[in-house]
């Protein structure tokens, strides 16, 4: 059976708890590369974390981002970030400077409308202050912080604590993992961005959710007959399957989205939005699997109902053999560690004399009813054989 099929039916034996060094290492070496790329290269705010000015006019005249950027330099503005856009009419670009003044701002329009070959009416100006700016920010850190809270406290009420800490602990690395994508690859943080990461956190969610439910329902199926790696591992290869196809289904079009919308059909807009939301799915599958559950493994180990099951508490001392009889009923001789018999001092201990054999018992006659357990040997009479047994009451013996 191919690995596919083993996939689909969920008979797949991964030891996911067993490797989990390997995912603890690779998303170690993820989180270091993006907490450097944010502390030395940071994010791209956007306008509407910053403040500024966007300009948007179309580009009949093919003007060059280098010919912008001479218009610009004449103001003292030659450190704006010039895009060149592409649409169904026609190409434009899009200019985003600093916060300037109002007097400013129309001489500025009117440079950059001559370059492009357009009226100045037919210019996009949107002007964003610094307070709103920093009004949007502090509205995003909070709805994100009391996301977090709130899912917390229902993992911690549905499930338990760890579990609860080891779901954070992977949306933490979502997060970080999104974040140090957006500073390497500068792409600006706009809201957009923002509705994107909240929404790639509900997924990671999910997949999380999921994996820990399946875990719950398998203890008590188990009656605690595994082990926690048989549990956990046996409940990640049973909802492997499922979890993949929920994130398959949604990388697909969120895929399209990046990859086709943006760079191939200019659709610049969707670029931050997508590009969210296609990190944050694939690090959210990622972390459901190699993050969340073997971090609740590694801390749920450590309890004594689950040391105990696995073997890990010190056995208890082996109980002594009783001593071997020489005779029936009669104990041997004790002896010493070195195996010799013990002897008391001064007087030689007498060997045992070997034990007298015995006849078989008579076989049962028609007459007898046959015992179920075997009867003890009877001690031989003179005549030799075994001792005959006395007949049943209520029954004659034929002569």
């Amino acid at each position: 059976m191919s690995l596919f099929s083993r996939l689909f039916r969920g008979e797949t034996s991964f030891d996911f708890v067993g490797h989990k060094k390997i995912g603890f290492t690779l998303s170690t070496i993820l989180l270091v590369i993006s907490i450097v790329s944010l502390v030395t290269l940071k994010l791209n705010l956007g306008v509407d974390f910053e403040g500024g000015t966007v300009i948007e006019v179309e580009n009949p005249a093919d003007a060059s981002v280098t010919d912008f950027r001479d218009v610009l330099r004449e103001f003292g503005l030659e450190s704006a970030t010039i895009q060149l856009t592409s649409g169904a009419g026609a190409d434009g670009v899009r200019i985003e400077t600093e916060v300037i003044e109002a007097a400013e701002e129309r001489l500025v329009v009117a440079a950059v409308a001559a370059e492009a070959g357009v009226e100045v009416s037919d210019a996009s100006v949107t002007a964003v202050g610094p307070s709103f700016g920093r009004e949007v920010t502090r509205s995003a850190v909070r709805a994100l912080v009391i996301f977090l809270v709130v899912v917390a406290i229902f993992i911690a009420w549905r499930f338990e604590w760890k579990m609860a800490l080891a779901a954070l602990a992977a949306l933490g690395h979502d997060l970080l993992l999104t974040g140090g994508v957006y500073s390497v690859t500068q792409f600006e943080v706009t809201p957009a961005t923002v509705i994107a990461v909240l929404t790639i956190l509900g997924y990671s969610l999910y997949d999380t959710v999921v994996v820990f439910d399946k875990i719950v329902e398998t203890v008590q199926i188990s009656e605690g007959r595994s082990s926690l790696t048989g549990v956990i591992n046996g409940s990640m290869n049973t909802v492997l399957m499922r979890s993949l196809n929920t994130s398959l289904t949604s990388l697909l079009p969120v895929g399209s989205l990046l990859f086709v919308g943006s760079f191939l059909l200019g659709a610049t807009t969707l670029r931050e939005f997508a590009l969210a939301l296609f990190v944050g799915i694939a690090a959210g599958t990622y972390s459901s699997i190699f993050v969340a559950a073997p971090l609740l493994a590694t801390w749920k180990s450590r309890e004594p109902d689950w040391l105990e099951l696995e073997g890990a508490t010190v056995s208890p001392a082996p109980v002594a053999a009783p001593p071997r009889k020489s005779k029936a009923g009669q104990a041997g001789p004790r002896r010493t560690a070195e195996g010799k018999p013990k002897t008391k001092k001064g007087v030689a201990q007498k060997k045992p004399k070997p034990a007298e054999s015995m006849p078989e018992p008579a076989a049962a006659g028609d007459d007898e009813v046959a015992p179920q357990k075997p009867a003890k040997a009877r001690p031989a009479t003179p005549g030799g054989g075994a001792k005959p047994r006395p007949p049943k009451k209520g029954r004659r013996r034929k002569r």
